[in-house]
């Protein structure tokens, strides 16, 4: 048996997933004529009380276009030092938008509203850029899968309003947050002027991300994402994907979060692990010792037929998923007793 918590993007479609895809009228989604793309984006953007949405292949895709539209050349963006937007994007900050970008020591990556006042140009500084968006993650892949909740959101939110910033979020796994939250997809829209939800993450879908904002920002970041390629044909056979996904999947995460604290709980048996981040989604990051190198020990891993993957010189990161299983739960706890 292999068991692969490297991410929560390599599930595959469930059956009643496929049926949904092979199934799906389409079109000609650059020609805008797709019908099942056209339902997926009014979909999620009524979810979240936003005017319009872009489906568009990545999550990194769908950031890289909102901080293309939201910014010029020269501009600053605000984030925190472990955002994906900046360690996991290719230098898509730089390269395709010409931004510099103020990274912030936020907790776990969490920022704090006065961090981002701090952080804040004076505009008539002729050598500073122009700060022009601050960005936030939710959840925070590198801090473990910690949340913001809307409190949180809010107070950062009055900071952008004060100094007429927009703000965005990377929310790649932003419906794990919601399930532990209990906070509604509208409030969250309510707060920010953009937001990217992954579908190929937790809700288990093949490939895609949503891009949402107000109409007239979507229509700019449709022509961006031609600029960039990102065009493409018959894409309601992974809408439909998506929208099975946003009907069935999201729920189920709770099952996820509950693994990982399992996971957790195994993990502070071992003698080899020195500590665990807390556990408050479907990540679980843990600390090995200064003698024990994370590529040696993820190699030892593998050699069990458990894939994880590294997240520093001594961490190393499991995440759980659609398809990692009780059975395979309790399979991983027998090889964990090396």
């Amino acid at each position: 048996m292999t068991i692969d918590l490297r991410s929560d993007t390599v599930t595959q479609p469930t059956p009643a997933m496929r049926e949904a895809m092979f199934s799906a009228p389409l079109g000609d989604d650059v020609f805008g004529d797709d019908p099942t793309v056209n339902a997926l984006e009014t979909k999620a953007a009524s979810m979240f009380g936003m005017e319009a949405a872009l489906f568009c292949a990545s999550g990194t895709l769908t950031n890289q276009l909102a901080i293309r539209t939201h910014t010029r050349p020269g501009d600053e963006v605000i984030c925190d030092a472990l955002s994906h937007i900046y360690l996991y994007e290719g230098g898509g900050l730089m390269a395709n938008s010409g931004v510099s970008v103020a990274l912030l020591p936020g907790e776990r990556g969490r920022i704090s509203p006065a961090q981002v006042r701090d952080a804040i140009n004076n505009p008539a500084d002729p050598h500073r850029p122009l700060t022009r968006l601050v960005s936030l993650e939710n959840t925070m892949n590198k801090g473990g899968g910690c949340y913001y909740t809307l409190p949180d959101i809010s107070a950062i939110r009055q900071v952008c309003d004060e100094h007429n910033l927009p703000l965005h979020l990377d929310g790649a796994r932003l419906f794990n947050a919601l399930v532990e939250t209990g906070e509604s997809t509208e409030a969250h829209g309510q707060l920010f002027d953009s937001i990217s939800i992954c579908l190929s993450k937790g809700l288990g879908c093949p490939v895609g991300s949503l891009l949402l904002g107000k109409r007239e920002f979507i229509a700019q970041a449709r022509r961006y994402r031609k600029l960039m390629g990102g065009g493409w044909r018959q894409a309601g056979f992974l809408a439909a994907a998506g929208i099975y996904a946003l009907d069935h999947h999201v729920n189920r995460l709770k099952l996820d979060h509950a693994r990982a604290r399992k996971i957790g709980a195994m993990l502070a048996t071992r003698p080899e692990v020195e500590d665990i981040y807390p556990i408050d989604t479907n990540i679980v990051i843990f600390r090995l010792p200064e003698t024990i190198l994370a590529v040696d020990y993820v190699a030892q891993l593998a050699g069990k037929g458990i894939r994880a993957v590294t997240f520093g010189k001594h961490l190393v990161r499991f995440v759980t998923h659609l398809d990692f299983t009780d059975e395979q739960l309790e399979e991983l706890e027998r090889q964990l007793k090396f």
